[in-house]
């Protein structure tokens, strides 16, 4: 189990918003740290893992919730 840095529940945002916050929140963590982002729907579902990939995170696990949400574990590389 990894242990959490910071919670960061974007279920009400919609798309471009879910990356933008869940970027600045892993801007302001420090290298090696693990952000717990809950998420909701198809397009975050998809976008924000593979946005994360891109600009180096680590995707540690996403994980169906049993009330809709996913909760997605990233932990932030350096450089990012």
């Amino acid at each position: 189990m990894h242990e959490v840095t910071r919670t960061l529940d974007i279920t009400r945002e919609v798309c471009p918003m879910t990356y933008v916050r869940t970027k600045l929140v892993l801007e302001s963590l420090d290298e090696g740290a693990v952000l717990e982002v809950v998420l909701r729907g198809e397009e975050p579902l998809k976008n924000v893992p593979r946005n994360a990939r891109e600009e180096g995170h680590e995707v540690l696990s996403l994980e169906p919730r049993g009330d809709g949400t996913h909760r997605l574990l990233l932990r932030k590389q350096g450089g990012g």
